[in-house]
């Protein structure tokens, strides 16, 4: 079989051509649907299916718990969990607490002295609780994580330890700005700041906006760079968004 054609018969299986479909704009031929498409805008097609079907990730469960986590995504930061070994992982964006299960598992694995610090103005966290993991590896905050009192907390515990931050609250550039400002300092050189939705595809204009704060802090020189190889599986909620401190 031609190579070409493999490659194109494993992008229809991997991302659903049928689906993809849906999303095409409304001014293009529709007998032009057999005509190759651009990698990029086959990319960018799911990625607005994705967002407009917000449902699916509600659907998503971890340990029986609603986490709002795109499962390429998860994945990635599985990895760089492991890679990077952190004493600490500082998560802004608890909702029910799904995510920092999540994290703490994989941490528990390969740093068994490790945290979860996780950061919600909120407290909606309700069935994880009661997970002995949540006891016995994760501290939860109440408070906006860009409170003085909250950050310095959070200085407070992580101090002297290698840290990873995720960063998945209020999603405008001034606050995501505001968020790499206050926590980016935290991370040490070869670990990251994880910055996510950033945007790719989404009808949300805070979202679509998210990245102009992380194109903010990049242009401060703050020894970050954008780290691409995360974005290997081409389907991520946080383009642009997984930073590696470099100096």
């Amino acid at each position: 079989m031609n190579p070409n054609t493999s490659l194109a018969i494993a992008l229809v299986v991997a991302l659903g051509a049928g689906s993809l479909l849906q999303c095409r704009p409304e001014s293009e031929d529709p007998g032009n649907r057999g005509a190759a498409r651009d990698p990029d805008e086959t990319i960018s097609a799911f990625a607005r299916l994705w967002s407009q079907r917000l449902g699916i990730q509600k659907e998503n469960r971890f340990l029986g718990v609603e986490t709002l986590q795109n499962p390429t995504d998860a994945w990635v930061t599985q990895e760089i969990i492991q890679e990077v070994k952190p004493d600490f992982i500082v998560e802004t964006g608890t909702y029910k607490g799904g995510s920092a299960l999540f994290w703490a598992m994989v941490l528990e694995e390969v740093n068994p002295v490790g945290r979860v610090i996780t950061i919600d103005i909120e407290d909606k966290v309700t069935d994880a609780k009661d997970r002995a993991l949540w006891k016995e590896r994760i501290d939860f905050l109440v408070g906006s994580s860009t409170d003085p009192t909250i950050v310095d907390e959070v200085r407070r515990r992580v101090h002297g330890g290698r840290v990873l931050v995720i960063l998945d609250s209020l999603h405008t550039p001034d606050h995501v700005y505001e968020e790499l400002q206050l926590y980016a300092p935290l991370v040490n050189v070869g670990s990251y700041v994880i910055v996510q939705d950033t945007g790719l595809g989404s009808n949300r204009l805070a979202y679509r906006l998210a990245a102009g704060g992380v194109r903010r802090f990049l242009q401060d020189g703050a020894g970050f760079e954008v780290d691409e190889s995360r974005e290997r599986f081409m389907i991520t909620n946080n383009p642009r968004g997984y930073l590696r401190r470099v100096r």
